[in-house]
C-alpha cells in the first residue's frame, strides 16, 4: 500500500520521499490508521518489518498539530523507551528525518556518555525524546526531565527490555507519567510476561500482528554444522579465507568470546572488530561506522546488537555460539535479507548446544540443513594453534619493552622486575620480600641472610643515606648521638653528607640552612 493512503500529511510524505520510500510495510499500512486516532496499540513483527516508521510517522504527525507556544525546561511530549544505545540511536535519527519538514525537536539519552551532555539534550524541552530506561531515570532524580505532561509513550522491543531486566525500571517510569496518554506497544514475540505487562499498561488497545510470533525471514537460508567448541574459531577463519562476505555479523554469548574471537581472526590477518557492552560508546560507534562503512566487514557482536543494528547489505549471520533462548535465534537471524535481500544464516553446534538447536528448530517450525565439516579442516585446526593472538587488553598493538619488565635478568642473575620479591631468589609470600634491600643485611648469592642462624651479621647501616667514601662507618640511624665525622670532631654539630653538603646546627652558620658542596 502507498504512504499516500494512509493519512499522512505532505511534509512527511516529503521526507519519505526524500528517503525513496514510498511503499508501506503491513506493519505500518495497519498501524499508522490507527496511532492517527490516538488509540493505544499493541503491536507484534518480527524485526526488520519496518515497526518504528509505523509508530513514528503518526505520532509526529499529532505532535505536530497540537503544538504548544513553548515547552517548559525539560518537558516531553513524546517518550520512545528503548533496550539498547544502538537502536535508541537508531530511532532519534529516524524521528530527525521524518519530522524534518514539521519542525518537532528530538533528542536521545543513554548510558556511556557524560551526564551533562544528556541534561543539555534535554534541558529545553523536547516534542520527542528516545532513551534507555536505566538514563533517562538517572536524569528523573536529577529533576533534567519533566514527564508530568507526557502525551505518547512507546515501548520499542518490549520483549528485550524483559529479558535485560529493565521491568522494575518501567515500572517506576509508569507510576510518574501520566494515567491519560496515548501508549504504543511492541514487540518481535508474545510471551505470557510480555502479554501480562501490555495488559498493565494498555487501554482498550488495538492489536495489529502482520507475521506469526518467531517466524524467521523467508528469504534467509539457514544452515547448521556441527563442530567441537575449540574447533569454531578454526571453522569461522576458514569460512572467511574461502567464502566471498559483503558484510558478516559475528554472534557470540559472552563479551569474553566475542573479544576472543576478533584476536585469533586477527591473527589470522583477517579483519574484525567487536561490540558488547563493555565497550565505551565511542568504541562502539567507531565499530559500527567501519561497519558500516565496509572498511572492517566483520563485526563480532553479543546479543546487545542483535536488535540494535539496522545496516543494510548484511550477507551473513553467524552463530558462532548458538543462543539458550531460542526466541534469540530469530532476532539474530532478522539482521540479515533485509529490505527485500536474500541471506544467510550459518549456526555453529556443540554437542552441549543441540539441546538449544532443537529449541530453535521447534519454536520456528523449521529443520535447518545440515552443513559438513569443509576439507582441510584438521590442517586448519592445527594452523590456528600455532598462531599467537594478541594479549588481552592492547588492540592488537605491540608493546615496547619497559625498563624493570619480569623477564630482565638483575644483577643476582634471578629474573623479575625491580620490585619482584623473587630478584633475590625469595619466594613470592616470603614475609622478607617486602623490605627494602638495605635492611636485609648481607647477601649470599643473591639471597638475604638476615635471619639465618650462624650468619654473619654486619652493622646496621641507614637505610637513607650511606656512609661517604673516605669517612668512617656511619653510625645507627636512630636511638643515640650520631658519632662526628673523622677529621671533623664535634665542628658545627653536622654530619659529613654525600656531595660535601653540611647541615648545621647550633652555632656556627645558622642551623638548619643546607649549603651545596
Amino acid at each position: 500500500m502507498s504512504f499516500d493512503n494512509l493519512g499522512l500529511v505532505q511534509p512527511l510524505l516529503d521526507a519519505l520521499a526524500a528517503k525513496n520510500y514510498t511503499q508501506a510495510t503491513p506493519i505500518q499500512a495497519q498501524a499508522i490508521p490507527t496511532v492517527l486516532t490516538g488509540r493505544d496499540l499493541l503491536g507484534i513483527a518480527q524485526t526488520g518489518t519496518g515497526k518504528t516508521a509505523a509508530f513514528m510517522l503518526p505520532s509526529l504527525q499529532r505532535l505536530a498539530a497540537n503544538r504548544p507556544q513553548s515547552l517548559r525546561p525539560g518537558q516531553i511530549r513524546m517518550l520512545v523507551l528503548a533496550p539498547t544505545r544502538e537502536l535508541a540511536s537508531q530511532i532519534e535519527a529516524s524521528a530527525a528525518a521524518y519530522g524534518a519538514n514539521l519542525k518537532t525537536t528530538s533528542g536521545v539519552i543513554f548510558g556511556g556518555v557524560a551526564n551533562a551532555k544528556s541534561v543539555r539534550t534535554v534541558q529545553r524541552g523536547l516534542d520527542v525524546l528516545v532513551a534507555t530506561p536505566g538514563r533517562l531515570l538517572d536524569l528523573v532524580d536529577q529533576r533534567a526531565v519533566d514527564l508530568k505532561a507526557l502525551e505518547i509513550l512507546v515501548l520499542d522491543e518490549a520483549d528485550q527490555m524483559l529479558d535485560l531486566g529493565f521491568i522494575h525500571a518501567l515500572k517506576r517510569i509508569v507510576k510518574i507519567i501520566p494515567a491519560k496518554r496515548q501508549t504504543l506497544f511492541f514487540s518481535a514475540t508474545m510471551p505470557k510476561a510480555i502479554q501480562a505487562l501490555a495488559d498493565q499498561y494498555l487501554t482498550n488497545p488495538a492489536q495489529v500482528a502482520v507475521a506469526p510470533v518467531a517466524t524467521t525471514a523467508e528469504r534467509v537460508e539457514q544452515r547448521v554444522t556441527f563442530v567441537n567448541q575449540a574447533e569454531k574459531t578454526a571453522l569461522l577463519t576458514m569460512f572467511f579465507q574461502n567464502s566471498q562476505v559483503d558484510r558478516s555479523l559475528v554472534f557470540s554469548r559472552t563479551k569474553h568470546g566475542a573479544d576472543k574471537v576478533v584476536r585469533m581472526l586477527e591473527a589470522a590477518g583477517i579483519k574484525a572488530n567487536a561490540i558488547h557492552g563493555n565497550k565505551s560508546q565511542p568504541q562502539r560507534e567507531k565499530a559500527l561506522a567501519a561497519f558500516r562503512d565496509g572498511s572492517v566487514p566483520i563485526l563480532v557482536a553479543t546479543d546487545i546488537a542483535a536488535r540494535g543494528i539496522d545496516i543494510p547489505g548484511v550477507s551473513h549471520v553467524i552463530n558462532y555460539d548458538l543462543p539458550n533462548v531460542p526466541e534469540q535465534y530469530v532476532h539474530r537471524i532478522g539482521r540479515t535479507a533485509r529490505a527485500g535481500a536474500d541471506g544467510i544464516a550459518i549456526a555453529f553446534c556443540d554437542g552441549e548446544e543441540r539441546a538449544y538447536l532443537r529449541d530453535i528448530e521447534k519454536l520456528t517450525r523449521q529443520k535447518l540443513t545440515v552443513e559438513e565439516l569443509p576439507g582441510g579442516f584438521n590442517q586448519a585446526v592445527e594452523a590456528m594453534k600455532r598462531l599467537k593472538p594478541a594479549p588481552k587488553g592492547d588492540g592488537g598493538r605491540e608493546r615496547a619493552p619497559q625498563q624493570g619488565q619480569r623477564n630482565r635478568r638483575n644483577s643476582s642473575g634471578a629474573r623479575g622486575h625491580a620490585g619482584d620479591p623473587q630478584r633475590f631468589g625469595l619466594p613470592r609470600n616470603d614475609p622478607r620480600s617486602d623490605m627494602p634491600a638495605e635492611r636485609n643485611g648481607p647477601k649470599e648469592g643473591g639471597r638475604s641472610m638476615r635471619g639465618v642462624p650462624g650468619a654473619a651479621r654486619g652493622p646496621v647501616t641507614n637505610p637513607i643515606r650511606s656512609a661517604p667514601a673516605g669517612h668512617g662507618p656511619q653510625g645507627q640511624r636512630h636511638g643515640g648521638q650520631r658519632p662526628a665525622p673523622s677529621g671533623q670532631g664535634g665542628q658545627g654539630g653536622g654530619q659529613g653528607r654525600p656531595g660535601g653538603g653540611h647541615r648545621r646546627r647550633g652555632g656556627g652558620g645558622g642551623g638548619g640552612q643546607r649549603r651545596a658542596g
